[in-house]
């Protein structure tokens, strides 16, 4: 990297770690901690959404998968961006409305027993830890890229950096350089975009008719077909993308950072048309990559092709453009782990730590500290598990996360919302059938058990699909019914309760 590369690459950082010395001033109860007091704006916490949505999976997953593969690695885009309807339209007011700080808090208002908050705060945990292996991968490559340094000297850089800002800043810091990343990622991206259709004179047509004959696979490229052969398979990775959204921690804890329900719904129709017309301008991204750089040395690169936009902006824009496009690369991981950081931590510290051991007991100063402290854990257990998936695509590592989270999340989150007849069993049925159904058929999957070497063990895969959303969902949902129908125990009552409280706010 050019000193002027690097000089544009800190002068980035550096203004991420002002915004949290400024923010961790402004930080000193477990409220502000947690949702930054709920002080956020609608189009804030939009463009925080925005930010935190537009992940490493997003940026440098999705651009290599559509370099590498055509249309199949555009079906990340289709997911990520339907997931958005779901969220908006089932569950972010009656969240907003029924939590303080968590999932759990959601469900607790319905079922206030322990075990519940325990499972839920276990689930969230470990869609984090999925989640955060993704971000980190994608960091760690990059930097590899940029300075020369070793895989796992990067990603310990990014550890570090991730856990300050959510130790000393909270959500309010982790909200600004949210913002501050999504801004520089659409610009990034916009530029990019532009220097590809330039290229190709800006007939969008003309560029789809050229892109039958760049790459090896020919016509078939603009087809699916080319990495996902098998329709189930696909099938099963598009419930994941389309419905984990709505299961996500991270995504979910965002809309306990405004002051009421109507703030949330704007939050979400801001960040819809951010995410969408950047999940429209990945196709330049990939075809872009694909014509201008090249299979051969974007793998070269980096062998899951998390590297294509980076090289892209090389090809069109030179060295500081790609400085630019990389040091953005970097400041959306890094809001993307704070904000992951901070759920997993909230989750610890509220729910397990807060609410089950102290019994809601915990002063401000011990549920500050046991945040903090919880920090740490699941930023040294994430660099640690990082260092052994180098080489999986960070927008498949965030598919098996999404996976989790439509399984385990999602279907107690419906039912509690909208069944009358729901109860405790049946809360703690779907969400440990949904996680441990997902976590033992990735275990046995092609994603984990290769012949040749080429997942993270060898060995033949047991079951087929590379993510078992299409069984493990319909688990999720199919067992918290069947535990709250055997059970037969319900509070009608606490779900009048519940529903006025959902749809109105009134507490």
């Amino acid at each position: 990297m050019s000193g002027i590369g690097l000089t544009l690459f800190v002068l980035i950082v550096a203004m991420t770690l002002v915004v949290t010395y400024w923010a961790a001033k402004r930080t000193n109860t477990a409220s502000e901690f947690y949702t930054a007091g709920g002080g956020l704006t609608g189009w804030q916490n939009g463009l925080a959404i925005a930010g935190d949505y537009l992940s490493a999976a997003s940026f440098l997953g999705i651009a290599g998968a559509i370099a590498l593969f055509g249309f199949d690695g555009f079906f990340y885009s289709i997911g990520y961006l339907v997931a958005y309807l779901v969220v908006l339209y089932i569950v972010a007011e009656p969240l907003r409305n029924l939590g303080k700080y968590t999932i759990a808090d959601m469900i607790s208002a319905r079922f206030s027993e322990k075990k519940v908050r325990g499972v839920a705060a276990i689930s969230t945990l470990t869609i984090v830890i999925f989640y955060m292996i993704a971000q980190l991968v994608g960091a760690g490559a990059l930097i590899q890229l940029l300075l020369g340094i070793d895989y796992w000297i990067a990603v310990v850089i990014v550890g570090v950096m991730m856990t300050i800002y959510v130790l000393f800043g909270g959500m309010t810091a982790t909200s600004w350089v949210q913002i501050i990343k999504a801004a520089l990622l659409m610009i990034g991206t916009v530029i990019i975009s532009f220097l590809v259709l330039k290229e190709f004179n800006f007939n969008i047509l003309g560029m789809f008719e050229q892109m039958k004959t760049v790459t090896s696979h020919g016509e078939s490229y603009l087809n699916p077909g080319v990495k996902y052969t098998n329709g189930v398979d696909t099938l099963s990775m598009m419930v994941a993308l389309v419905l984990g959204t709505a299961g996500l921690p991270h995504i979910l804890m965002r809309f306990f950072t405004v002051k009421d329900a109507k703030t949330a719904r704007s939050s979400v129709v801001t960040a819809t048309w951010i995410v969408g017309i950047f999940y429209i301008l990945t196709i330049f991204l990939g075809f872009g990559a694909a014509a201008f750089v090249g299979s051969q040395d974007i793998v070269a690169a980096n062998a899951a092709g998390n590297m294509a936009a980076p090289l892209l902006a090389e090809a069109l824009g030179g060295d500081f453009l790609m400085s630019f496009v990389s040091a953005v690369a970097f400041a959306t991981i890094l809001a993307v782990v704070a904000g992951l950081v901070l759920s997993g931590a909230s989750a610890f510290a509220h729910d397990i730590y807060g609410q089950i051991i102290k019994k809601g007991k915990a002063t401000e100063r011990e549920q500050m500290l046991a945040a903090r402290y919880a920090s740490i854990g699941v930023s040294v257990l994430s660099i640690i598990l990082a260092l052994f998936a180098q080489t999986l695509n960070v927008a498949f590592l965030v598919s098996l996360a999404f996976c989790v989270a439509a399984s385990a999340n999602l279907p107690v989150i419906i039912y509690t919302i909208y069944w009358k007849k729901f109860n405790t069993a049946g809360a703690i049925s779907g969400m440990v059938t949904g996680l441990v159904t997902a976590l033992v058929l990735v275990a046995i999957s092609p994603s984990v058990l290769s012949p040749e070497g080429t997942a993270i063990l060898v060995g033949d895969p047991i079951f087929p699909l590379t993510n078992p959303a299409i069984i493990s969902v319909p688990a999720g949902f199919l067992a918290a019914y069947i535990g709250a129908v055997v059970s037969n125990k319900r509070d009608e009552k606490k779900y009048a309760e519940v529903t006025v409280k959902a749809n109105t706010g009134v507490k």
